[in-house]
């Protein structure tokens, strides 16, 4: 069957949340056409097979696209959210990426929108023709770009029910991913949860909110996190606070753990156990009530990642542990912020896409788009869109904050750029107005707290060498 020929100014490989975003902006801004290839039956990406009880750990007015808003913008009055804003469900998601594609994209006429269908590269002889084909009718396609491909698949984002665990689990081990907790047919006597990350914790409120009883549920929790309160992160709030909150604890730190005693003085960062330091900071983000509910469960299990499951023992790292007959394991272990190779985000006929601020994907893809839409060389935009790993390691919060506040600088220098930041809906912090001499004066303050920054860094850096 020979090839259908297609020509359109940028191939979106991708339409999941970053694809979506990206795409949207772009044809906002520009008179672009459009081919969005997806290797899924509908846009939505990782949300097409999450877990069916997930929901944002930010409020819904961050996440989505920067023309349409999801959600209703309430605030939710009972449960363990109340008092905050809505948090979207995947439900909710899903069918807003479908409005956004049938509403808002396809309706300009020119956007093609090409679901279960598989991205094959370049043309080896002719750079400039991309292929990819249709997974159920095989029907190929040779596609002239015109400016460039985005690559919005580089992120790499993933949840358990896209990939196997990474141990051994025995015959006779009773294994599930989050995805098949609501069918449950009959009660298990005893659940253990793998993993510690956001899909770790919505796991164990899950069974918290469906009754069970914390003496029957293990967390295995191979590192504890620092996480963000969900209560800093509401739409209007003032970021002078927080901000000032950050300044001070920064400033006020000799060590890299007094600074994270300052944050969690302060209310910006909290910690599930009062007696563990943890050593891990993911963007992870919860209400107080949900923290409290999670810190009911008791058997939490440090020894380190998980090697094998046998039916009467779990070998972990640093120990191995008994394990109770008749349990139910949850995997919860896929990583879904793999701290991926930064690359240039433009390069001559690419676009990859990547957390420009770490863990505000969304935000970092539109403002990709603006970007690409609005300055004329690469040279600037990969300036202005330099890209950063999601953080890991409790000591990348040091990196993390470094970042934001180096960007925050290049975009206040430029008028038209800040004008859009200010209306842009997904940027969850709000950059202030400054005239040219208010910039100016804050420039010394920002650059001491990046030397401030590299210092407590290297410092932690060089004690944990000699440990």
């Amino acid at each position: 069957m020979k090839p259908t020929a297609l020509e359109v100014d940028y191939l979106i490989v991708g339409a999941g949340a970053m694809g979506m975003a990206f795409a949207d902006t772009l044809i906002a801004e520009t008179d672009a056409t459009v081919a969005i290839v997806d290797r899924y039956d509908q846009p939505g990406g990782h949300w097409t097979v999450a877990y069916p009880f997930v929901r944002l750990h930010q409020p819904s007015a961050f996440y989505g696209v920067n023309s349409r808003a999801l959600g209703s913008g309430t605030v939710d009055q009972d449960g363990w959210n109340a008092g905050m804003h809505e948090l979207a469900s995947a439900g909710e998601i899903l069918a807003y990426f479908d409005q956004v594609m049938r509403r808002t994209l396809l309706p300009t006429g020119r956007v093609s929108y090409f679901p279960k269908s598989f991205y094959d590269g370049p043309d080896p002889q002719r750079p400039d023709v991309q292929r990819f084909h249709s997974i159920v009718s095989g029907a190929s396609y040779e596609v002239t770009v015109k400016r460039r491909t985005v690559d919005a698949t580089y992120m790499n984002v993933t949840v358990p029910a896209m990939v196997p665990p990474k141990y051994e689990v025995a015959p006779g081990v009773r294994l599930i991913t989050p995805n098949q907790l609501p069918a449950l047919q009959d009660q298990p006597s005893h659940y253990t949860v793998v993993g510690a990350g956001k899909t770790g914790i919505d796991a164990c409120l899950w069974l918290l909110s469906r009754g069970t009883d914390p003496s029957d549920i293990t967390w295995i929790m191979p590192r504890d996190s620092w996480l963000l309160d969900r209560a800093n992160l509401q739409p209007g709030n003032s970021d002078g606070e927080t901000e000032a909150a950050r300044r001070e604890a920064v400033a006020s730190a000799h060590t890299a753990q007094e600074l994270f005693t300052g944050l969690e003085d302060s209310g910006l960062l909290l910690r599930l156990s009062p007696d563990i330091e943890p050593t891990a900071y993911r963007c992870a983000t919860v209400a107080r009530a949900e923290l409290e509910q999670l810190r009911r469960i008791k058997d939490v299990v440090r020894h380190g990642r998980v090697k094998r499951i046998d039916e009467n023992a779990i070998e972990l790292d640093q120990a191995t542990v008994p394990a109770q007959a008749g349990t139910l394991y949850i995997d919860c272990t896929a990583d879904g912020l793999e701290r991926r190779p930064t690359v240039p985000v433009f390069g001559q006929a690419r676009i990859t896409l990547q957390a420009v601020v770490p863990c505000q994907q969304v935000f970092s893809a539109a403002l990709t788009a603006h970007i690409e839409a609005s300055y004329a060389d690469d040279d600037t935009r990969n300036a202005l869109c330099a890209p950063s790993q999601h953080p890991d390691s409790a000591l990348d919060w040091i990196q993390f904050f470094g970042d934001v506040q180096e960007r925050i600088v290049r975009w206040a220098a430029d008028p038209a750029l800040l004008e859009w930041l200010s209306t842009c809906r997904l940027l969850s912090r709000r950059i202030p107005k400054l005239s040219p001499e208010q910039r100016t004066a804050l420039l010394p303050l920002f650059e001491a707290q990046k030397l401030k920054l590299e210092e407590l860094l290297s410092q932690a850096n060089a004690v944990a060498t000699v440990h």
